[in-house]
């Protein structure tokens, strides 16, 4: 399975079963054209025949599953190439920012937030436009499976994930889209799980891989880890929320089978949106960029802290500072979360880099809380991903939400799971959830100080 996430990209090699065989990793390094930032469309193409060519050494490969984060895609130009897709954290000029914004639909047709920088794929395409207006769109995942395949395809975890390009109720492009010109140069839409071919043979020489080596569609990150999450007994047919957790901390909401999902009642000023599942059905959805504000807080950083080795000396420092009055307030990574312009601020910094740990956690936990409550999360939430080891984290916020029952997933990430699922429908978990403690000290008191003071506008931010 190739993974691509913002912040880093992974290859894994699975047994049919589920059993992981091999693992890989890179940081993915920024890349510069034209003065603004893309996607290292190359580098990590390079490392990824690499991996495989390692891969192919230890099992005959019998498919690969691309796997990628959100707001990106590229336009193939026609000759076998794409222009460099742009990085979402790119900040297009203001003309065509404030051009752009006038032309997108209501959000209660799309479910796709108004959101900073590029993080909406319809800026990305507007931006482009001149140069890639003749072009095949296809999103990030399946421009994986077209660079493995050359069979461009596109696929609805994908379009729905806050790109301006998909109406969830009705499964289909846009207005803007249409008029744009966009919904016709898309790439077919395919199913997450339909093999749209075998390697090429430039990738079968490159690699070493079978002949018949299978490249799957693929899908959007959050949605493999929901996909995953709906496999687990405790909570099959059931109304649940997944928080996934890494660069992005993403909540989504999957209802009780037959209901039905009020996109408008959402939050859009808040960072809240409809994602689209597997099957094309709207999710309420919420995030903020959890992994980015735990750098800022902790900042600065020497080696990273083990949480799991340092577990009781964070829960013991986690006490210290709700006893001490230490804070934490939104937001380190401005413009996106529940509390987008609020500027992030300490009430009294600790020197102590566990302490500072500790208390990134902590806020964590209360930024989490706040974007389930605004997408209706009740009664079951499965954590997953790098921050469910957390204890301190996870612990937190089953005491922030006494009414509901809170998981970690034992795997250190769900989305191979999710992955795995869409070849081999019958893989499932390999380990039962673990039901989360609460914390071993009361931070009622805190959160509700940490609330009131988290909707305040310090004096310095008015002036």
């Amino acid at each position: 399975m190739l993974d691509v996430g913002k912040t880093s990209a992974k290859l894994t090699l699975w047994s049919p079963e589920g059993r992981l065989l091999d693992r890989r990793a890179r940081a993915n390094l920024p890349c510069f054209i034209d003065s603004h930032p893309t996607l290292d469309v190359e580098g990590i193409a390079d490392w990824l025949a690499e991996g495989l060519r390692a891969f192919a050494r230890e099992a005959a490969i019998a498919a690969i599953i691309p796997v990628a984060h959100g707001a990106a895609a590229c336009v193939l130009d026609g000759e076998g190439g794409c222009f460099a897709p742009i990085d979402y954290e790119a900040e297009p000029p203001a003309e065509i920012l404030e051009r752009y914004r006038r032309l997108r639909d209501p959000f209660a047709l799309t479910g796709s937030p108004r959101l900073p920088a590029a993080l909406n794929l319809g800026i990305q395409l507007y931006w482009h436009d001149i140069k890639a207006r003749s072009g095949q769109i296809v999103t990030w995942p399946q421009y994986w499976a077209w660079r493995l395949s050359r069979i461009a395809a596109t696929e609805v975890t994908s379009l729905g994930s806050h790109t301006d390009l998909w109406c969830p109720a009705t499964a289909c492009p846009s207005p803007l889209a249409t008029t744009r010109g966009w919904a016709q140069r898309l790439a077919p839409l395919r199913q997450a799980s339909d093999v749209l071919g075998p390697v090429t043979e430039e990738w079968r020489r490159r690699c070493d891989l079978p002949a018949d080596c299978a490249v799957l569609c693929g899908i959007h990150d959050s949605n493999a880890a929901l996909l995953a999450a709906r496999l687990y007994p405790e909570v099959r047919n059931r109304e649940f929320t997944v928080l996934s957790t890494g660069t992005w901390f993403v909540a989504m909401r999957s209802p009780e089978p037959g209901s039905t999902v009020d996109i408008a009642g959402l939050a859009e000023a808040r960072d809240c949106l409809a994602n689209v599942d597997v099957n094309g059905t709207p999710v309420p959805s919420s995030r903020f960029m959890g992994g980015r504000e735990a750098e800022a807080i902790e900042a600065p950083v020497g080696e990273p802290i083990d949480v799991v080795a340092h577990r009781e000396t964070l829960l013991a420092r986690a006490g210290k500072l709700v006893g001490q009055g230490f804070f934490a307030l939104p937001s380190f990574q401005p413009g996106v979360g529940p509390f987008p312009t609020a500027p992030g601020r300490w009430l009294g910094r600790p020197d102590d880099p566990l302490d500072r740990r500790a208390a990134a956690s902590l806020y964590l936990a209360l930024v989490a809380d706040t974007s389930l409550d605004l997408i209706g999360s009740r009664e079951r939430l499965i954590v997953e991903g790098r921050f469910a080891e957390d204890a301190v984290f996870t612990r937190a916020l089953a005491a922030l939400r006494p009414r509901q029952t809170v998981y970690v997933a034992e795997m250190s990430d769900n989305v191979p799971l999710g992955a795995l699922h869409l070849f081999n429908p019958d893989v499932r978990p390999t380990a039962a959830l673990t039901e989360v403690e609460s914390l071993p000290f009361d931070m009622s008191f805190h959160a509700r100080q940490w609330r009131a003071m988290a909707q305040e506008e310090p004096a310095a931010a008015r002036a």
